[in-house]
């Protein structure tokens, strides 16, 4: 069954072609270590909530951005192995300028796949 990395990430509107070559070098590298998929989001039509919301979930900044994206697995076991492989690989440093995005306030979390059409 596959299995879903999913990502929400306040990223400066400032950073966004930062941000975009950053994900470009990261999908091969997700992909030569056996995510079938990878999707980068940036934010187009994403309301403020009054309850909650992607922009209040990541405590978005006025000049800020949310980009959504997922990587698709095969299955949880290869994800644990491809995750370990990617983090372990040393193209994955951050880059000299820093991160395009503040990663404490990133959500994700992985999920099972319930539901395909």
């Amino acid at each position: 069954m596959p299995y879903v990395d999913g990502f929400v990430i306040p990223v400066p509107a400032t950073n966004r072609e930062a941000y975009r070559k950053l994900a470009e070098m990261a999908a091969p590298i997700f992909k030569e270590h056996g995510a079938l998929k990878v999707v980068e989001c940036w934010g187009d039509d994403v309301p403020d909530g009054k309850v909650t919301s992607f922009p209040m979930a990541v405590k978005k900044e006025a000049n800020e951005t949310v980009v959504f994206s997922w990587i698709i697995w095969p299955s949880k076991a290869a994800r644990d192995a491809g995750n370990a492989k990617v983090m372990a690989d040393p193209r994955m440093q951050p880059p000299a300028s820093g991160m395009p995005f503040d990663g404490m306030r990133m959500i994700f979390g992985g999920f099972e796949v319930m539901l395909e059409e």
